[in-house]
């Protein structure tokens, strides 16, 4: 038996509606649920992301949810047009560019694209 892909991430979120916001941006989709649901699923491609409200306490670091993009750089200043505020995209040591934001209860994302590297 072999793990092929994740099928979907799963978050705890304080405020459904501020969430569903904040995917939207990202340019993901609510294909079950909505703000006033308990449990929601937004899907972009083949990347799923549940919501489920939370009510209580939470940690300070989960860890982190990597989505990979095609352009960096694009998706950066796409973020920044809708008054989203990412960190600076940088290249990374293993060949990725990349950068980091955090959603509405600080789950932080980071978004990459693999570099293309010389024979």
């Amino acid at each position: 038996m072999t793990i092929l892909h994740t099928s979907a991430i799963t978050i705890a979120v304080s405020n459904m509606a501020n969430s569903i916001e904040f995917y939207g941006k990202l340019g993901f989709t609510v294909t079950y649920g909505d703000e006033n649901s308990f449990f929601t699923t937004l899907r972009i491609n083949q990347c799923v992301i549940n919501l489920i409200l939370a009510t209580g306490s939470r940690q300070d670091w989960w860890g982190r949810m990597i989505l990979r993009v095609e352009d960096v750089d694009k998706m950066y200043e796409s973020l920044l047009a809708t008054g989203l505020t990412p960190e600076e995209p940088r290249n990374a040591a293993w060949g990725e560019r990349f950068f980091h934001m955090w959603d509405p209860d600080g789950h932080e994302i980071s978004l990459a694209h693999k570099l293309h590297r010389s024979p």
